[in-house]
């Protein structure tokens, strides 16, 4: 069933280009997985989004012709299990592949798929070497990005700094936890949950459904990357302050900010999708953060305000979190276009709402310079009144959190 849940899902994903987390989401309710079955059915899913094209080097290196789509998704599957997956044995690997070709009406090709996977099977130490080492197009298929984006890394970083950052990508990311200090300490949740201190921030070492936790149905704790939580502590909040979150869902600068105040203070959290908003009050509730205010809107239609600090955490391409959503990888680079514009648009009109000698936070999930330090510089000499007190752009490898970028601008008191 659950391999089964992941053909579903690649299926869906490859036909519709729908959000990886929605598809999986939609399955496993409509085949009813229990917790196991889930977690198994995902992981399958996005280890084969996260190295599908290093999948279908092997298998064109072994195939001829054309392959039929479902037989293309059934092969990665089964390549990704061999490969990536030690405590799925590989007889169960390839029985269950060519299982999956019968029960599917593909039996002629049955053959086939246990050929190719017995094949790489055998030769998973000396299997077909990558062409063109040293390249942009080996990393593209060894780590399986488009080379467009590889090559912007390569620009930035250089061909080992690319390769770390692809390979960061690839990885098992985090759990990383923020601790409700107006209702616990680090230490007494540590006690209650499998947690470590690592150099990036508090890691949670457990695989399950968290929400189920006592935890944190108790409201001890919400998670958040230790690069988002620096957006919230660049801000310097103190009790009693007027914060605009607004950009606000799904919550977690809106949750900092609180708590960063003691419950002391006054949060407004806005957002244009007013049912993702929903999940903010929730959360406020769960934790206790009644200073927190949900306010549905588009923030370009901002005029104004007189908040001590300001959170525009503005959409962008999402290329600092890929290793959370695999799927962003193949997002087409045209869907980029016209991203730095609105971005701007947005940091013209959520600055009006920043006090004289107020603090304005502007941050994406994206390392590209492009809609990161252009926006910012090209903002702040279009805008004398603000200063830039600190910048700074999370990368995965060195850092070991989302990719990220952060940049503080303080508008200048009236004299």
């Amino acid at each position: 069933m659950p391999r089964l849940a992941a053909l579903e899902a690649l299926e869906r994903f490859r036909r519709d280009s729908a959000w990886s987390r929605q598809v999986m989401e939609s399955i496993a309710a409509k085949r009813a997985l229990d917790s196991r079955d889930t977690a198994l059915s995902s992981r399958l899913f996005y280890g084969v989004l996260q190295n599908m094209a290093l999948c279908d080097f092997y298998i064109d290196s072994f195939t001829r012709g054309k392959l039929e789509p479902k037989v293309r998704d059934i092969l990665r599957l089964g390549v990704y299990q061999l490969l990536f997956m030690d405590r799925i044995p590989a007889s169960a690997a390839v029985d269950q592949s060519v299982r999956l070709c019968r029960k599917l009406g593909y039996a002629r090709a049955a053959g086939l798929v246990n050929a190719v996977l017995r094949r790489v099977d055998r030769e998973r130490d000396a299997l077909p070497a990558i062409p063109g080492k040293g390249t942009g197009a080996y990393l593209s298929v060894r780590y399986s990005h488009p080379q467009w984006l590889v090559e912007e890394l390569m620009a930035l970083r250089g061909y080992a700094g690319a390769e770390a950052v692809l390979a960061a990508d690839n990885a098992e990311p985090p759990v990383f936890v923020q601790v409700n200090t107006c209702r616990t300490t680090a230490e007494e949740l540590s006690a209650l949950l499998p947690l470590r201190q690592t150099a990036a921030g508090l890691s949670l070492d457990r695989d399950g459904d968290l929400a189920a936790t006592e935890a944190f149905q108790k409201g001890l704790f919400y998670v958040q990357d230790p690069a988002a939580h620096a957006a919230v502590e660049a801000a310097e909040l103190a009790p009693g302050m007027k914060l605009l979150d607004a950009c606000a869902a799904p919550g977690g600068k809106s949750f900092g900010a609180a708590i960063a105040m003691g419950n002391d203070g006054s949060v407004t959290a806005r957002d244009i999708i007013a049912k993702k908003l929903a999940l903010v009050e929730a959360g406020a509730a769960r934790m206790g953060l009644s200073c927190i205010r949900c306010e549905p809107g588009d923030a370009r239609d901002i005029d104004g305000g007189d908040y001590d600090a300001v959170f525009a955490d503005v959409p962008c391409s999402g290329l600092g979190v890929i290793r959370k959503k695999p799927d962003i990888r193949y997002r087409p680079r045209e869907e980029l276009t016209g991203l730095t514009d609105l971005q701007t648009e947005l940091l013209e009109a959520i600055s009006t709402a920043v006090r004289p000698g107020g603090r304005l936070v502007y941050s994406t999930c994206t390392w590209r310079p492009e809609e990161n330090g252009a926006v910012t510089e090209a903002f702040l000499r279009a805008h004398p009144q603000f200063t830039k007190i600190t910048e700074r752009t999370f990368w995965p490898d060195t850092d070991g959190t989302d990719g990220f970028y952060i940049c503080r601008m303080d508008r200048a008191k009236r004299i």
